[in-house]
C-alpha cells in the first residue's frame, strides 16, 4: 500500500495537468472574477502540474519537485483557494461546496508531497 501511495502521486499531477488542458472551461468557471487572465493562468498551471508530476519520477529531481509542489499548494491555498471560498460565499456561488472541499484537501496534498522530500533507499 505504501508503494502504491508513493507512486500514485506523479500520475495525479500529470493527469491533473492534462485535465486542465482538456477541460479548461471547468476551471474557468471555478475561478473568481477578481483573478485576471483566467485561461493563460489555467494553461500555466497545466505546464507546472504536468512537469512537477513528471519530475517526481526520477530520483535526482524527486525532492526538488516535491518541494515545488508544496510551494505551489501553499501559494494556491492562500492566494486562490481561501479568497475564492470567501468570494463564492459572498456571491452565493453554486460552486461554493467545491471551494470548501478543496481547503482541507490542500493540507493532505501538502502532507503527501512531504513524503517525497525524504531520501528513499
Amino acid at each position: 500500500m505504501r508503494k502504491f501511495l508513493f507512486w500514485s502521486m506523479p500520475p495525479l499531477y500529470i493527469l491533473a495537468g492534462i485535465y486542465h488542458f482538456i477541460n479548461p472551461d471547468f476551471y474557468n468557471n471555478l475561478m473568481p472574477s477578481w483573478i485576471p487572465f483566467h485561461f493563460p493562468l489555467i494553461y500555466i498551471s497545466v505546464i507546472i502540474e504536468f512537469l512537477l508530476g513528471v519530475l517526481l519520477i526520477p530520483k535526482p529531481t524527486r525532492i526538488f519537485s516535491a518541494y515545488m509542489i508544496i510551494l505551489m499548494l501553499i501559494v494556491f491555498f492562500f492566494l486562490i483557494h481561501i479568497p475564492m471560498t470567501i468570494v463564492f460565499y459572498q456571491d452565493h456561488n453554486p460552486h461554493l461546496w467545491i471551494a470548501i472541499v478543496r481547503l482541507p484537501i490542500q493540507f493532505y496534498l501538502i502532507w503527501w508531497a512531504m513524503k517525497y522530500t525524504k531520501k528513499r533507499p
